[in-house]
């Protein structure tokens, strides 16, 4: 809330990068609604691909993982699961139902709250409670030395943070002193600051920013899993959050390099939402074409099952040719047996 103390009165600039964010965000959301009137069917592929990427990524970054063959059954299965980090995988899973059935019917206050972290930390322990000690972060140095890197709010204090977080959240709604979308991040980088909860701050500030994202009619996160975006540029995430934070408590710090990062990651969402609605409508005639897009793209080694992710509306056999093709013409390589092999590119030019 020291940030969002800051943004009381109107603020006497904005970053250039700011509103360049603000005002392509702004098209990406007049586009929203016609991209989602496409077929259904195409788009219940795209919610089922976020919905999976969001589960694992956001558990990723706090070092939860869970085996790729299981993934299926974790997220969308019944089954017994096997130990704590897949609970915690599908209890994320849980959080993300809810937010995506009730969307800006969900309020933002601090039982919401609380139940999202519930359900992220599978129910367990102190799931839901603020925490009751200190957990400050720590960063550990070359060598095994450690180093504090961000004094937390004090335990005794986070309900009273807490409280005015939310109350200075509704009131700058109301009185619409900075953008909305401006709000949000800085609502989401105090939370982060205040860090409430003993463990779990960063899937619960992930799933608040897809939850403030419904608030404010920007609903890509449905289709287009922002989890997987910040995973990908993670080591921003954590330049921009550490950038941002430094003289949170004398509200004497730079917001603008995390809210800046967080809108950039929605408008880099909104992009490939659009081309992945362009890719799913494609005629089958075109199949291979929207293949050897998603392989072009890759950084590294992929699996079919990369493919199949990043290819909604694209069967398993067609990938399985396109790479046969591409193999055949030397311009993949299968770097290993069996189906679960990885490839990787051995030419940057595709036909």
């Amino acid at each position: 809330m020291m940030t969002l103390r800051q943004f009381t009165e109107p603020p006497r600039s904005i970053p250039t990068a700011t509103s360049w964010y603000l005002a392509d965000l702004g098209h990406a959301l007049g586009k929203q609604e016609l991209f989602t009137k496409q077929s259904p069917q195409k788009l219940k592929a795209l919610r089922e691909h976020a919905l999976i990427e969001s589960a694992i990524s956001s558990n990723r970054i706090e070092g939860v993982e869970v085996e790729p063959a299981r993934v299926g059954t974790i997220v969308f299965g019944k089954k017994h699961l096997r130990d704590r980090d897949e609970e915690e995988v599908r209890g994320y899973r849980k959080a993300l139902d809810l937010i995506h059935t009730r969307g800006a019917r969900l309020p933002i206050d601090e039982d919401t709250i609380r139940r999202l972290h519930s359900l992220s930390r599978g129910g367990s322990g102190d799931a839901g409670e603020y925490k009751q000690s200190e957990n400050d972060i720590v960063e550990v140095l070359p060598g095994g030395r450690r180093k504090l890197r961000f004094r937390t709010v004090r335990a005794a204090k986070v309900p009273a943070f807490m409280g005015e977080l939310i109350e200075r959240w509704n009131d700058i709604r109301k009185q619409r002193t900075i953008h909305p979308l401006i709000a949000l991040a800085a609502f989401n980088l105090d939370f982060l600051c205040i860090h409430p909860f003993r463990d779990g701050n960063g899937r619960v500030s992930r799933l608040l920013l897809l939850l403030g994202c419904y608030h404010l009619g920007h609903e890509v996160g449905r289709y287009i899993s922002l989890e997987r975006l910040i995973e990908q540029n993670k080591e921003r995430y954590y330049e921009t959050l550490k950038m941002s934070s430094q003289g949170w408590h004398d509200g004497k710090h730079d917001p603008w390099p995390y809210v800046n990062y967080l809108l950039y990651t929605l408008l880099d969402a909104s992009k490939e939402f659009e081309r992945r609605v362009g890719e799913t409508a494609s005629p089958r005639g075109e199949k291979r074409a929207v293949v050897v897009a998603a392989i072009e793209r890759a950084t590294g080694p992929f699996g079919v099952s990369d493919l199949q992710r990043d290819c909604p509306g694209v069967s398993v056999d067609m990938i399985r040719h396109v790479l046969k093709e591409l193999r055949q013409r030397k311009e993949v390589a299968c770097l290993g047996k069996g189906r679960t092999a990885l490839w990787g590119k051995t030419s940057g030019e595709y036909g």
